[in-house]
């Protein structure tokens, strides 16, 4: 055992040197990511504490869990979490079936011309930013020069004052989440599709199976692995929420709250109302739960499935 010891330490420096370029070159990002996204965690220490600027974080009064306390003993929590997972857990599911459905799509389409032209157009959306989405939908919505409203009242409707009734907008949200994540989504899944043997399609096609048993039996088994690791991951950010959609897009209109409002924008508005221990407590909860979450999933499907775990 000694012998083998000595033999590990002899080649310990040869390791190194082989590998000094490589480390040298990831070097720059190691070090913006202590900087931006560690040492920043001494902050979270806020949650505990009634923060006063005058004071500083270190001199404030620590309150233990009162900030916590003032969070989930409030009229806004149920709503608030109730929104958050409930619009979590459908994206989630859409996201699943629409982006492996469009990749199926994607990888029986024969024309290479056709296939770019629609994967662009599918991309695009991703790469708006959510103020240019909110625009586009303001343009759609619009109370007074909306697209939908003068349709409705050329065919002899009233028009719909949709930034005013919050029952329109989980449907408006979904909709618009998914015209913007679709096509990335899809990406992932097509791409995975192409390691796909053809030998084995061709088979089962001489066997007599059709397109959707050829889509259900082969192409969905195989992206099982890749389904399995996104959806951890989309499961640990159940309690998270895309501010961005939840925030630009209603506008942060207070009349639509009962149906647009979320963790991640009711903790904006208490950080920009001074209430800055208060937000950093429930941002705190956030992330030990999506924490909890993902490290929990990949237990269960490490148990059922150890090839498919993500760790």
């Amino acid at each position: 055992m000694e012998a083998k010891a000595q033999r590990r330490r002899n080649r310990m420096p040869g390791r190194v040197k082989e590998n000094i370029e490589l480390t040298l070159m990831s070097l720059p990002a190691v070090i913006l990511f202590i900087v931006f996204a560690y040492l920043p965690m001494f902050g979270v220490i806020l949650a505990f504490k009634k923060f006063n600027p005058n004071l500083g974080i270190l001199g404030s009064e620590w309150v233990g869990l009162k900030n916590f306390e003032f969070f989930f003993t409030s009229n806004d929590a149920g709503r608030v979490l109730t929104n958050t997972v409930a619009y979590s857990l459908t994206f989630l599911i859409i996201d699943v079936v629409i982006a492996v459905g469009l990749a199926i799509l994607f990888y029986n389409l024969r024309s290479k011309i056709g296939l770019k032209v629609y994967n662009t157009i599918v991309i695009l959306p991703r790469f708006m930013s959510m103020v240019m989405i909110a625009f586009v939908i303001y343009t759609l919505f619009s109370p007074t020069f909306g697209l939908i409203n003068n349709i409705l009242t050329a065919l002899g409707f009233e028009a719909v004052q949709w930034y005013s009734i919050p029952g329109y907008w989980p449907a408006i949200l979904i909709s618009t989440h998914i015209w913007q994540t679709m096509g990335m989504n899809s990406i992932v899944y097509y791409a995975a599709l192409v390691s796909l043997d053809s030998e084995i399609l061709e088979s089962a096609e001489l066997d007599g199976a059709n397109s959707r048993q050829k889509a259900w039996y082969i192409m969905v088994p195989h992206l099982t692995s890749i389904i399995v690791i996104m959806t951890i991951l989309g499961i640990g950010g159940i309690f998270g929420g895309d501010f961005g959609l939840f925030f630009q897009v209603p506008k942060n209109i207070g009349l639509l709250y009962p149906t647009t409002d979320i963790i991640s924008t009711y903790t904006y508005r208490a950080m920009i109302g001074g209430s800055m221990d208060k937000s950093t407590a429930i941002g705190l909860f956030q992330s030990i739960m999506g924490l909890i979450l993902v490290v929990g999933t990949n237990l269960i499907v490490r148990k059922i499935s150890p090839e498919n775990s993500l760790f």
